[in-house]
């Protein structure tokens, strides 16, 4: 198939080049962008069943709850010394000046007495809005409202605004800065990598260009499948789908490069030492790109509703880069020929003496002790999981230097760490009778002296704890945690917080505990229970490819459990290094899952690769270790410099100043490290040098040319690259 296919790309490159540019201008005009489908909710993820989600509807039906935006001015004295009388007045007068300025969307600004702290620290404006936090109108709206604290210049007060809607603004620019900051650095990267490796300039911008048709076309086909099957997708897709389809796209080129240039070295002419390259490297790049559309589609096991998005876009990102790598690349290159390495002229000839060669020597006449080692090396670092720990504080995501950070942060001075997101607790009458005032007062008074809970806010207008719906049946109260509403501590608090909300419901009331806290309560839960189920279908998913692959049952054990070990190696040294000795309080709740399906599909990626040599090396009647050392030396080189390259890309996520990106990038670019220079290079050759024949059970994946003649069937196994 790879053959007919390879054949029809090199002869016909102007017809295949022109398909894709159709494609790109076809999608650009008439597909739905990402922005159109996102979801910057995290609640928003989650299933009906969950708590916090039956809350939610029940407040919309009882109190006619909006999905209204909501602001809160934080002020504080700059000197840090307790508000005057002048300065509360002050405060009520940029109330004031906001109410009449007019600005779209904003309902109205209150303060006063009620709004300041205790201790005089701090005192609060609440803003409302009418609309969702995300929506551009109210983003615009706060930053007015932030242009009309300018008054407040020289006046020795300072003020932050905050909120859902401040939030949203704030973290939309981060992101936006993010994307841009990282789509620069990995461009320049690859092509500064790429001009090492090949000393070409054509071979560097030969990424650039041919991922850049893919980027086009990748995000309005991703948005169309999310339209038309009601996926919702999370914001963090757009940086992540740059990365993987620069890094895959890049690693796909390269693998085609590297054999070309061999075919090339072997005396074969370019059009026909093209189309073998197509043909022998085409089964890998499929087997390959299909092992990571299968890790990313196990996602959609997952309950939370970010994950299950997050996966199909992933793997339509890379479905599409994997066909244009056997399709678009080879156009390409068949119009440019050889001049792909120009001016280098190394691909005339093979290179003697390489460290490649050197260390698949050493490996050939010491696997044990290469074993050993390069196992050790990863055991070692998997000590680190002792101190992981997850955190699921989106407000820490963002740059501490955002204006609704520490807006949060001059908040916590004078006010519960709760106060901006009060965790709402909803009593209601399932027996259709009206609820008692009274015992509304006693289940709030006694939730308000829970464990974790630093007080109640008055939530009617008489200054009752609880408010009560028109028709009387259900009360809503709002608490205060001790602790920052996303923090550990406080989704900690929330199980025995409904523990006890449920136990002092009246007879026949129920209660729901709701709010921020308790969503991402809820899903910490989502989180916990797709972990468990997601690690192993996407790993015997791919462990099945393996096993088709390789034709054996032996391998597949193997190479599954390596990559395995660079997982818990990588989390281990990222725990490690993030939260024993940084200041973070735990790993980014959504990256153990990242990481595990990228290193667990790339770091396969790279396995299939080097397995597919060393069956090639053995196919030619080598014994063994004379097999993994010709192995390192010709698939060295393309594991090596693919896993670089798409460690860089990865890499460049360090810059993006937002927690969970930064985390990523060094968990995934180390991974794919490990995974390149410790696994696939060290560790599955020595494994299969000193397994020998029996690497390949059942099957007889490593039986020479002669054998194999005999035994038709087998003819048509995948090449190796």
């Amino acid at each position: 198939m790879f053959g007919k296919l390879a054949r029809f790309v090199v002869h016909n490159p102007w017809k295949i080049i022109a398909a894709w540019i159709v494609a790109a201008v076809a999608v650009v005009a008439f597909a739905p962008t990402l922005g159109d489908v996102l979801n910057k909710e995290q609640s928003g993820f989650l299933p009906d069943t969950y708590e916090s989600i039956e809350a939610q509807h029940l407040a919309e039906d009882q109190f006619a709850k909006t999905e209204d935006a909501t602001a809160t001015i934080v002020i504080t004295r700059g000197d840090g010394q307790p508000l005057t009388a002048e300065d509360q007045a002050k405060v009520e007068s940029l109330a004031a000046t906001i109410n009449s300025t007019g600005i779209e969307r904003v309902v109205g600004a209150q303060t006063g007495p009620q709004s300041l702290a205790e201790n005089r620290q701090v005192q609060l404006v609440s803003v409302g809005l009418q609309g969702m936090p995300d929506e551009k109108p109210v983003g615009e709206a706060v930053k007015e409202i932030r242009e009309i604290g300018g008054t407040l210049d020289g006046s020795g007060l300072r003020m932050s605004v905050t909120g859902d809607a401040a939030l949203m603004v704030d973290n939309e620019e981060a992101f936006k800065n993010a994307e841009a900051i990282i789509g620069l650095v990995t461009v320049l990267l690859i092509i500064g990598l790429l001009l090492v490796i090949y000393r070409s300039p054509v071979a560097a911008l030969l990424p650039i260009v041919s991922v850049g048709i893919v980027s086009s076309i990748a995000p309005g086909i991703i948005a169309l499948v999310a339209k038309g099957t009601g996926l919702q997708v999370d914001q963090s897709l757009q940086i992540i789908l740059t990365v993987v389809l620069f890094g895959v796209g890049t690693d796909y080129i390269l693998f085609l490069l590297f054999r070309f240039r061999e075919r090339l070295r072997a005396g074969e002419e370019k059009t026909a030492a093209l189309i073998h390259a197509v043909e022998r490297v085409g089964e890998v790049i499929a087997s390959a790109a299909g092992a990571i559309i299968v890790a990313f589609c196990a996602l959609l096991l997952a309950v939370f509703g970010a994950f299950r998005s997050l996966g199909p876009g992933l793997a339509i990102g890379v479905g599409i880069m994997a066909l244009a790598s056997l399709t678009l690349i080879p156009a390409i290159v068949s119009l440019i020929g050889t001049k792909v390495f120009w001016p280098s002229k190394s691909w005339q000839q093979e290179p003697k003496g390489t460290v490649f060669a050197r260390l698949g020597a050493f490996t050939g006449r010491r696997p044990g002790v290469v074993a050993l080692v390069s196992g050790g090396l990863l055991v070692v670092l998997a000590l680190g999981m002792f101190g992981f720990k997850t955190d699921y504080d989106q407000l820490g995501q963002l740059p501490s230097t955002t204006e609704s950070a520490r807006g949060i942060k001059d908040l916590q001075t004078g006010f519960p760490a709760g106060a901006l997101n009060p965790t709402l607790v909803y009593l209601h009458a399932t027996d259709g009778s009206p609820l008692d005032p009274a015992e509304v007062e006693r289940v709030a008074q006694e939730l308000a002296s829970s464990p974790g809970i630093g007080g109640a806010m008055p939530a009617s207008p008489e200054g009752g704890l609880g408010l009560i719906s028109k028709d009387g049946s259900t009360a809503q109260i709002n608490l205060l945690l001790d602790y920052s509403p996303q923090s550990n501590e406080a989704l900690d608090a929330i199980g025995p917080l409904r523990d006890a909300a449920h136990a002092a419901a009246p007879e026949g009331t129920e209660v729901l505990v709701g709010g921020p806290t308790a969503a991402f309560t809820d899903i910490r839960d989502a989180n916990n229970r797709d972990l468990s189920v997601i690690f192993p279908v996407a790993g015997v998913l791919i462990a099945l490819i393996l096993g088709l692959l390789l034709r054996s049952l032996v391998a597949p054990i193997y190479l599954m459990a390596s990559v395995v070990l660079v997982f818990f190696s990588t989390m281990g040294a990222t725990a490690f290094l993030f939260s024993v000795v940084g200041d973070r309080p735990g790993i980014s709740f959504s990256l153990p899952i990242m990481l595990y399906l990228f290193v667990v599909a790339i770091g396969t990626d790279y396995n299939i690769l080097m397995i597919a040599r060393l069956r090639e090396e053995a196919r030619e009647g080598r014994d063994p270790r004379e097999a993994a050392r010709l192995g390192i030396e010709h698939g060295g080189p393309s594991v090596g410099a693919a896993g670089i390259i798409l460690a860089g890309t990865f890499g460049s996520m360090l810059l993006s100043g937002i927690a969970l990106m930064t985390e990523m990038g060094f968990a995934v670019a180390l991974g794919i490290l490990l995974s390149s220079f410790v696994m696939s290079m060290f560790l599955v050759p020595s494994i299969t040098a000193l397994l020998g024949h029996r690497a390949w059970w059942p099957g007889h994946g490593d039986a020479v040319a002669s054998e194999r003649e005999l035994r038709p069937d087998e003819d048509t196994e995948p090449a190796a690259v």
